[in-house]
């Protein structure tokens, strides 16, 4: 190992937060102001990691009074205390630079959904599917 990479990884959080681009975040960002100290929070979409080791950075974009702000957090300093996933989005792009140019409902993104669990190959019906038929002979046997 050489002398970068050992600085390198002193300065690296042990457990860095697990998320991707295209998730919705809140980053809770530590702002000095004079001798007084207070959390910061940002929430928006990650459009961009880049990056390794102690020096990898990722921005996050959200739209303020109809104005677009993009801000760049280094992931490994102090000064950023936690990243919460709000929202897993799905996306086929690395970069998001293409929502810069979108407003509205266009620039949404589709929300990624947990996997059905299946029983036996076939999908496990959910409660809602369930009809109101088989719900009242469920009533009547335990009335019985």
């Amino acid at each position: 190992m050489n002398q970068i990479d050992f600085v390198d990884k002193l300065n690296m959080k042990k457990d860095p937060p697990d998320f991707r681009v295209g998730d919705q975040v809140k980053v809770y960002m530590r702002i000095v102001e004079g001798e007084k100290e207070r959390i910061q929070v940002i929430e928006g979409l990650v459009i961009r990691k880049r990056g390794k080791g102690a020096g990898q950075t990722f921005t996050v974009r959200k739209v303020s009074s109809g104005i677009g702000v993009e801000r760049v957090f280094p992931l490994h300093s102090p000064r950023v205390e936690k990243v919460e996933v709000l929202r897993r989005n799905k996306v086929r792009r690395a970069r998001l630079y293409y929502l810069r140019e979108l407003k509205g409902k266009a620039a949404r993104l589709t929300e990624k959904r947990p996997p059905k669990r299946t029983v036996k190959g076939k999908a496990k019906k959910s409660e809602s599917a369930t009809s109101t038929k088989e719900k009242k002979t469920e009533e009547k046997k335990t009335e019985e």
